[in-house]
């Protein structure tokens, strides 16, 4: 009898945390939770602070797509991070919400990622898109993002740029996780309020993303449920102001 040989594929997550407070920030705290259910679940974590980066902005030259095809001609710690980005299977992109958006610093990164495509363009899914040079598919893009707010429309906008951007990068976007008012679960014996459930639910949104690809509905409801009235909110942030 022939013995059955099994081959794991272990899941590559890529994740940039662009919280300028870096590991000790809202941003932080939710995300050290959802990695924390990714490798326990047995996905392998790179995580990189994008402060940390060296990365200047586009020049939109579109010498990646001409003179040098894939190749950016800025010198920069994007040669290192384009190869990574391509090759993961999941990229995380954390981020506070910053006027209605990611961090400057996010999004400069993004800008970047041109050279992985190719200049010529193709009709997918009856839109014109420039198509991945790799030819990968089936990666996966996740959103997970904090903001100080009580209303979790404040997240609207930026769910849809990174929406968005997941087609022109060929990514599956498998969804966000999100928290509003993070700040409060910091300090859950001061104010009064019970977080266990929030807690279990992130390390369990990222067990589901390595086993399954995918949130459950309830797990990402109960990562963002209520804690506090609308007006509890707006009094505790304008305490800490003049």
């Amino acid at each position: 009898m022939k013995r059955r040989i099994v081959t794991c594929v272990v899941m590559q997550v890529l994740v940039f945390n662009s919280s300028p407070r870096r590991g000790r920030g809202a941003t932080a705290g939710i995300l050290n939770r959802f990695l924390k259910g990714v490798e326990d679940a047995g996905g392998k974590v790179e995580l990189i602070y994008v402060s940390d980066l060296d990365i200047k902005p586009c020049r939109g030259c579109f010498t990646c797509w001409t003179k040098t095809p894939g190749k950016c001609v800025q010198s920069d710690d994007m040669a290192e991070l384009l190869p990574k980005m391509d090759s993961a299977d999941v990229v995380v992109l954390a981020t506070p919400v910053y006027v209605d958006g990611m961090t400057g610093s996010l999004k400069m990164l993004l800008d970047r990622f041109i050279p992985l495509e190719s200049g010529k363009v193709e009709l997918i899914d009856g839109h014109c898109r420039h198509p991945r040079r790799s030819g990968r598919s089936g990666d996966k893009l996740v959103l997970l993002s904090v903001c100080g707010f009580a209303e979790m429309d404040n997240f609207d906008s930026l769910v849809a740029h990174v929406k968005a951007m997941s087609k022109n990068m060929h990514r599956d976007y498998v969804g966000a996780v999100l928290r509003p008012y993070a700040w409060a679960l910091g300090m859950p014996e001061r104010i009064g309020i019970e977080i266990g459930d929030i807690v279990q639910a992130l390390e369990d949104a990222g067990r589901q993303l390595v086993e399954e690809g995918r949130f459950y509905p309830e797990t990402l409801a109960t990562i963002s449920k209520e804690l506090l009235p609308q007006q509890v909110v707006a009094q505790m942030i304008s305490s800490g102001f003049r």
